[in-house]
């Protein structure tokens, strides 16, 4: 089988394909004054997202180039009123062993069986806090008790493992640690800890509000946890485990030295554009390509292409965070 490799000899398995922009919540870190259509379409021709057909073009040509793993991500991805069908035609592909979704959680208490039953194989929840009322703010919606009762409701589908993600916030949900590592005592989750990133819009939560994931590691480390081995489809976290704890606790720290070292993904947007890097420059278009069949090995090599020009690493310890505005422009 073909295999995407880049010029530093990086193996990449995982692609993380935004399905839409569109989010319903307004997190403080992501989109503070909610969704804004502006940033992604600059033109009519633009305005619409990947269709069903071009989502399944995508996926085979990725899956033909040894992608084991699809993450489908927004926005909030399920949004779209036909989720289930864009699962069904990602698992088409029997070389794609993972079918992944990152949700704000929402819709999970009335889907996610469905969602399983589709093919999805893992989902990521985020839960920036345990309080109710501290959700509120950060997220801009009252709806903690739901998105509590939709991860239930996952277990009670058949996922063994839930993914919890939080962004690590100085002052606001740092101190929340020992009630976070109580939550995952007696449950699967795996609670993954996200380093606030600076993007073109968040500046200044930025400089008010990032912390180190080290900060975490340093606590785990102390109180017995120990780091876990990496998969090669896996993402970038740190994965600590606890004997005494069913749960387990994630740490991504994209400022860390070495950080890029290990990438395994690439991003493809909402919109049809392979993006090398989340906070790379603009994406290399592949739209064209997706009308029909008869250019599925033309988009192969567009995508095999396109890895020549990825970077060693991002920019981000200089505060260039690219073209990035907002974390849901190319899905996180």
């Amino acid at each position: 089988m073909e295999q995407l490799i880049d010029t530093f000899s990086r193996k990449f398995y995982y692609l993380r394909l935004s399905i839409t922009d569109v989010c319903n919540f307004r997190c403080t870190y992501c989109l503070p004054n909610g969704y804004q259509p502006s940033h992604t379409q600059p033109s009519p021709a633009h305005q619409a997202f990947l269709t069903l057909p071009e989502i399944r073009r995508i996926s085979r040509a990725f899956a033909e180039l040894g992608t084991e793993k699809i993450r489908l991500t927004g926005g909030e991805p399920t949004m779209r009123r036909d989720f289930c069908d864009i699962i069904a035609a990602v698992h088409e592909n029997p070389q794609i062993k993972k079918i992944a979704v990152t949700t704000n959680g929402y819709r999970m208490e009335r889907d996610v069986s469905r969602w399983k039953a589709a093919g999805l194989t893992s989902l990521n929840v985020s839960v920036d806090s345990l309080d109710p009322r501290q959700f509120h703010a950060i997220t801009g919606q009252d709806k903690f008790f739901q998105i509590m009762r939709g991860i239930d409701a996952a277990f009670e589908a058949g996922f063994n493992r839930v993914k919890v993600n939080a962004v690590l916030m100085k002052n606001i949900n740092d101190t929340s640690l020992p009630a976070f590592l109580d939550w995952i005592k007696h449950r699967a989750i795996q609670l993954r800890f996200i380093e606030l990133m600076e993007t073109g819009e968040g500046s200044e939560t930025f400089r008010h509000h990032h912390l180190s994931g080290s900060v975490i590691r340093t606590h785990l480390l102390q109180q017995g946890w120990q780091q876990q081995p990496r998969e090669r489809s896996d993402g970038p976290a740190q994965v600590f485990s606890h004997p005494d704890y069913q749960g387990e606790v994630g740490l991504i720290m994209p400022y860390e030295k070495n950080f890029c070292q290990s990438c395994n993904r690439l991003r493809v947007s909402a919109v049809g554009n392979l993006h090398l890097c989340l906070f790379g420059e603009q994406g290399i278009p592949l739209r064209d390509l997706l009308a029909g069949d008869t250019s599925l090995d033309d988009l192969k090599s567009r995508i095999q292409d396109g890895l020549r020009h990825k970077r060693e690493t991002h920019f981000l310890h200089q505060g260039d965070s690219g073209i990035t505005p907002n974390l849901s422009f190319i899905g996180g």
